[in-house]
């Protein structure tokens, strides 16, 4: 994924103290940028694009891809030249890194790079605030004088988070992210989310239920719930109850005005009956499931202490189809791991083509520190490593353009989201997440006026082409056929 700055929503003139989050990796950390954004608003920050005017620069980390540590310290070193040119200017500038590299290795940050301030870990960034008034005081102190926080807190966050802005949901658009559940107990050998989130906890019904309703009422109308484990939800409800995913999505179904519900990121062993039949009986919860296999071998799946074989995969996918034969899988893979030979590969190989894929992330296997494999040699040839995954890549690409293309000539709602790149152009995303393109002034019947009208609705589309990375499409007649069906094309 693409570094996320965080959008810039400043008057000229404005005088305010400016942030800039520059966030790396997963949905979740963009997320988790969007609310340390709304905690420091009650500081008087307002948020910039551009790092070089900014009072207070954050680096949101990632520790899932390869070489994350490097890249952070390489920003780092960008980030130092200019907080040393603006202290010439007599500005002073805040340097904090946030998120999962900061977390695994909070201490040596601070000994390695002299000009960083803040340490702070993902699951205590609602205390920021705390932090930024020791460290505006000691401001390239002494390593014992800077501020780091990289404790598991015994206090959820979300209870000392402000509710996001009204203004600032409606300048994130129509659709938003809302975490539900963090952490991790399934200890993968290849990976260092339990380290760096946690053990799994789940927020409470009611506080998701709230925040959700807030959103609504601020224009949003499709959230996508957040979690490492998403499907392994089980918040207490109202009654004291525990509540299941698919038990939070009923719920939220009911919330009026919420046109679109999607989850991520999910693990197959927490795939439950009633999250597979939620599927079939709520219209609002989109036919998409993202559901990371990692590997198609079995040995490669028990190294990988992934609790789970091909088997059962190839059992959830069977049985989420045959509620919701339109639905798309899409996935992640490992090429590489430790000890994988190309009858494993292979293996792999079968069950992308066995199951079809409407889209995948795909990596080569590199060992974080801390994990039970990185105590094992790294033993897979580079050159290997490349072959493997140039192949399953190119896999993949022909399962996507291939599911894409069926999209052709067909009608479905798509929910608008922002303006396209040219005049008259809107985009938004297909019930499958697939991106949308239209251009309201080519259309005779419409004027281009009514493109920025569009944004934050509902709207029935034919889809005429196949991009390489997107659907163009015309708008089509109204109706509320595709809308009753909960997004299934006509």
């Amino acid at each position: 994924m693409a570094d996320t700055p965080i959008a810039p929503n400043l008057a000229a003139g404005d005088a305010k103290k400016r942030v800039h989050i520059k966030s790396y990796g997963c949905q979740m950390n963009a997320h988790d940028a969007e609310r340390m954004a709304d905690v420091l608003a009650k500081e008087g920050y307002e948020t910039t694009e551009n790092g070089d005017e900014a009072d207070l620069v954050i680096l949101n980390t990632c520790h899932i891809r390869e070489k994350a540590s490097e890249k952070v310290y390489s920003e780092l070193g960008r980030q130092r030249v200019i907080k040393e040119a603006r202290a010439k200017e007599g500005k002073q500038t805040l340097i904090a890194v946030a998120g999962c590299v900061a977390q695994a290795e909070g201490e040596e940050i601070i000994r390695r790079q002299s000009a960083v301030d803040i340490v702070v870990g993902p699951q205590s960034y609602h205390n920021l605030p705390e932090l930024l008034e020791k460290a505006g005081t000691t401001a390239g102190g002494s390593l014992s004088t800077r501020a780091i926080d990289t404790e598991f807190p015994e206090a959820d966050k979300f209870g000392f988070l402000p509710p996001p802005q009204k203004k600032r949901l409606l300048a994130r658009g129509p659709s938003a992210f809302l975490t539900v559940q963090e952490g991790c107990d399934k200890f993968c050998s290849f990976c260092v989310v339990p380290f760096t989130r946690g053990a799994e906890i789940s927020r409470p019904v009611s506080a998701v239920l709230d925040e959700a309703k807030a959103m609504v009422e601020a224009g949003v109308r499709e959230i996508m719930l957040l979690g490492q484990n998403v499907n392994a939800y089980h918040g207490v409800a109202e009654g004291g109850q525990s509540a299941s995913l698919a038990d939070l999505f009923a719920r939220l179904s009911e919330i009026k005005g919420l046109e679109r519900l999607r989850y991520a990121t999910s693990h197959p062993r927490d795939m439950q009956d009633d999250l597979i039949v939620a599927h079939r009986d709520l219209s609002k919860l989109m036919p998409y499931l993202h559901l990371p296999v990692q590997s198609g071998s079995d040995a490669v799946l028990r190294s990988m202490n992934r609790k789970h074989d091909r088997a059962f995969y190839f059992d959830i996918i069977a049985r989420v189809r045959a509620v919701r034969p339109d639905i798309a899988i899409t996935s992640d893979f490992i090429v590489g791991a430790p000890g994988e030979s190309e009858r494993d590969f292979e293996d792999t190989m079968d069950l992308v083509r066995k199951v079809g894929f409407a889209a995948a992330y795909s990596f080569k296997y590199s060992p974080r520190p801390g994990t039970k494999s990185a105590e094992g040699p790294d033993d897979v040839p580079e050159d290997a490593k490349n072959e493997r995954l140039y192949a399953l890549q190119a896999l993949i690409l022909a399962q996507q353009t291939a599911f894409n293309a069926q999209a052709v000539g067909k009608t479905f709602p798509v929910l608008f989201e922002k303006p396209g790149r040219f005049a008259g152009q809107v985009q938004g995303k297909s019930p499958w997440l697939q991106a949308v393109h239209i251009n309201v002034g080519q259309q005779a019947n419409v004027g281009e006026d009514a493109a920025k009208g569009l944004i934050g609705q509902l709207a029935n589309v034919t889809v005429t082409e196949l991009a390489s990375n997107s659907l163009h499409a015309v708008l089509a007649d109204s109706g509320e056929e595709a809308r009753k069906t909960g997004g299934q094309a006509a």
